[in-house]
């Protein structure tokens, strides 16, 4: 296949009547979810929809993926079969940068967090409900913002600087960003949306990503402590008491889930935690109650755009890699309520509750601080009584 005659750059697709194309997302459904080019499609397989006339005939066919690398091929595919097929040179990561405008946008977004018609009632009021019934905040508090560059944490940082305006009592923010060894693009946006958003980060480096890429049995484990314990070391330094993680109501009951079908446990994820480490730190999660499809709407309705988990596992959607690794269990999990929201919209809901909703007396045993409690120490003395 000649790449270059039927390759297609951002400046071409531009210049195109958006009635003579047809644009294709091939990356993993999470991925499309975590963004995409304006008006591209997530077909699950376009080869098939390709050979059962699915596909419109009558346009040009742009596909891409994350680097270009498979739409490349699945262009050739379609040509085969007949198709004025086109590979977008560079693919989304490619128009991501030429996204990268230096502006303030922080005024505009700031508003919306305050209006009940926007994003006041489903971002910025579940979020101090949960700083409230959690007792997340205090008097006094010094608390490192802890941002990935994704869309939930660059949205608490936002509502942290929103929920301090009302100033209801002191309390002190710092907004702590660990490059773990992010790519240059990766990087690029992260720096370029906080200074759009208005967010006066502070940036200090590790190579986490380095350390555990060899790690063949739960890399993703191994990274996410080694991260924590950075974020802990470098927020204590800061003079920090807390550090605030952007994990949001859908990240909750993914892990409840998760630990009952891949780790045979009833466990769940607490909006905040003593640290075991470190002495005197605690971690909170002040999105706790905030649903992950109002983040996208507040996150789509700007027209943002956010870094995924940008590791060398997954800086590149699974289209794209050639080592053939699955998809994660938590994107596993989290397609699946999908699928069960499709005939139970509450599941989400249910599952959360279920977590407060514990009877106790009819498990057969449970943990408490590490020791082990069987219904059967206490059998025939509730029996007899």
């Amino acid at each position: 296949m000649k790449t270059d005659e039927y390759s297609i750059t951002i400046e071409q697709l531009a210049d195109l009547p958006e009635s003579t194309y047809v644009l294709y997302d091939i990356r993993d459904e999470i991925s499309f979810s975590y963004g995409t080019i304006p008006g591209a499609e997530n077909p699950s397989d376009i080869i098939g929809q390709a050979e059962n006339g699915i596909l419109p005939n009558d346009k040009k066919i742009i596909l891409f993926c994350m680097h270009g690398t498979q739409s490349v091929l699945l262009c050739e595919r379609l040509r085969r079969l007949g198709f004025d097929a086109f590979s977008l040179s560079g693919g989304y990561s490619e128009w991501l940068r030429k996204q990268l405008v230096k502006t303030d946008r922080s005024a505009e977004i700031e508003e919306s967090l305050r209006s009940r018609r926007k994003f006041k009632e489903k971002l910025f009021n579940p979020f101090v409900k949960a700083v409230v019934k959690y007792e997340l905040v205090e008097q006094g508090d010094r608390i490192a913002v802890c941002i990935s560059g994704g869309k939930d944490s660059m949205l608490m940082a936002k509502l942290f600087q929103e929920l301090k305006r009302h100033r209801k009592f002191d309390f002190e923010l710092v907004f702590l960003v660990m490059d773990p060894g992010y790519n240059e693009l990766n990087r690029l946006i992260i720096e370029n949306n906080a200074e759009m958003l208005g967010i006066p980060i502070q940036i200090f480096e590790t190579s986490i990503f380095d350390a555990v890429y060899k790690i063949e049995k739960s890399p993703c484990y191994l990274c996410a402590r080694m991260r924590r314990g950075y974020l802990y070391n470098k927020a204590r330094e800061l003079g920090c008491n807390k550090i605030a993680l952007g994990h949001h109501f859908d990240d909750v009951i993914e892990t409840t889930l998760m630990g009952m079908m891949w780790g045979g446990q009833m466990q769940g994820m607490m909006p905040k935690l003593h640290s075991t480490n470190f002495p005197g730190m605690e971690l909170i999660r002040p999105m706790y109650l905030v649903h992950e499809d109002d983040i996208k709407e507040w996150r789509d309705y700007h027209g943002l755009h956010f870094i995924q988990c940008a590791c060398h596992f997954t800086d590149t959607c699974s289209s794209c890699r050639d080592d053939g690794a699955p998809i994660s269990k938590r994107m596993e999990t989290k397609m699946l309520i999908r699928r069960l929201k499709e005939t139970n919209p509450n599941v989400d809901i249910n599952i959360f509750n279920s977590t407060s909703n514990v009877c106790l007396d009819t498990l057969i045993s449970y943990k408490k601080n590490g020791v082990e409690h069987n219904f059967l120490d206490t059998y025939k003395d509730d029996f007899e009584k």
